[in-house]
């Protein structure tokens, strides 16, 4: 089977470096599977978990937006943030979950909202990631 060098990168660290055979991503225009000898193309992604397939097995990352580039022989994620299912802290996704919860059913302006929004799906991101580890 061939491959590809898939890399997960945040501001922080290079999560993630290895050769995989494919990566499933949701993109702004839905969900996207990359194959080794992909066409090249950039394309935001949304909040939600990658799935990398590596022979017989399956491997989640957690991933809160970025950017997705692919080339020839690689594919570079640059993510706000990734975790993998075994480093995220359950009962703090919970938490935050809860707060982002409360702040939406608050009257609030409409940045406050979208904040509230997005952490709320930060959250959810986390802990379904967590649930299938």
């Amino acid at each position: 089977m061939s491959t590809f060098l898939l890399e997960v990168v945040t501001p922080e660290r290079k999560v993630y470096a290895q050769d995989v055979n494919m990566v499933i991503v949701k993109g702004i225009s839905g969900e996207l599977g990359i194959l080794p000898n992909h066409i090249p193309l950039v394309t935001p992604l949304k909040i939600a978990p990658i799935i990398i397939k590596k022979g017989n097995a399956t491997e989640l990352i957690a991933v809160n937006g970025g950017f997705m580039e692919v080339r020839k022989e690689k594919v570079v994620i640059l993510a706000e943030s990734a975790e993998f299912p075994g480093d995220i802290d359950v009962e703090r996704a919970r938490a935050a979950k809860e707060r982002a919860e409360q702040r939406l059913g608050a009257k609030q302006d409409e940045v406050d909202f979208r904040r509230a929004e997005l952490s709320l799906q930060r959250a959810m991101n986390r802990l379904d990631t967590a649930s299938k580890k």
